[in-house]
């Protein structure tokens, strides 16, 4: 990426500040992350489902589905 300063004589601190502002943009337009990748949610992961203890069948068995084991 090349910057050309056409007017004016920036700072190294003005142009440095200008510099982070077009490439944080750029960053945000390219759609790639900034930093470490992230690890997924735990929320997301379909497995959780299945580390819960299930029910025990019978008629009640609905009022126990919400309670904690």
């Amino acid at each position: 990426m090349t910057i050309k300063v056409v007017r004016g004589n920036p700072t190294p601190e003005e142009l440095a500040a200008a510099l982070a502002v077009v490439r944080a943009r750029a960053a945000a337009a390219s759609g790639t992350p900034s930093g470490a990748p992230r690890e997924p949610d735990a929320w997301a992961n379909p497995a959780r489902l299945a580390l819960s203890r299930l029910p025990a069948p019978g008629p009640a068995a609905w009022g126990r589905t919400y309670w904690p084991s």
